[in-house]
C-alpha cells in the first residue's frame, strides 16, 4: 500500500490505571515513522491500556482464544485503506514478562507497544520464522528509539 501525506492521529486510552509513557510527542511521531519505515499508510492508531481480564475478554469474545495476552492489534480499516488501528495491551502481562525476561518496565512495554504496530505493518509471529522477523524488528525499533536498550 503506498504511503499517503495526511495527518495521522495517534492516542493513547488508559482504561483502569494511569500510566503517562515519557515523552509522549516522540513516541507518538516515533510510531508514524515506523509506518512511513514499513511502506504502511496509517490513518489513526489508538492504543487502549488495560488489565488482563479486559484483555482476556477481547481474546474470548473476538479471536475465541481462552489465554491472557500481553497484546491484540485489530485493523479496523477497509481493505486497500490506510490503517485504522486498534492495540490493546495488558499492563499487567507486560509488568510480569518484564520481570520473567529481567528488562525493565519501559523496555517491554515500548517492545510491546512497537510489536503492535509491526502486527499492522502484516509483520506475523505465528510461526518460528515469523517470530524471528518479527523480533529482529523489535529490536532494531528499540535500539533506535532508546539509541541502545537501557
Amino acid at each position: 500500500m503506498p504511503v499517503k501525506s495526511f495527518p495521522a492521529a495517534v492516542r493513547f486510552h488508559f482504561l483502569e490505571q494511569s500510566l503517562h509513557p515519557k515523552e509522549r510527542r516522540r513516541l507518538k511521531s516515533f510510531l508514524l515513522s515506523i509506518f512511513k519505515q514499513e511502506r504502511t499508510a496509517v490513518q489513526s492508531l489508538d492504543y487502549i491500556f488495560c488489565s488482563d481480564t479486559y484483555l482476556l475478554e477481547i481474546n474470548q469474545q473476538f479471536l475465541q482464544h481462552n489465554f491472557f495476552t500481553d497484546i491484540i492489534s485489530f485493523n479496523l480499516a477497509a481493505e486497500n485503506t490506510p490503517v485504522a488501528g486498534e492495540i490493546y495491551i495488558s499492563l499487567e502481562r507486560v509488568r510480569e514478562n518484564a520481570e520473567d525476561l529481567e528488562q525493565a518496565f519501559s523496555t517491554e512495554l515500548h517492545r510491546v507497544i512497537f510489536h503492535g504496530v509491526l502486527h499492522l505493518c502484516g509483520y506475523k509471529d505465528k510461526s518460528t520464522a515469523d517470530t524471528k522477523k518479527m523480533r529482529a524488528k523489535e529490536l532494531y525499533y528499540l535500539k533506535r528509539y532508546f539509541k541502545k536498550i537501557p
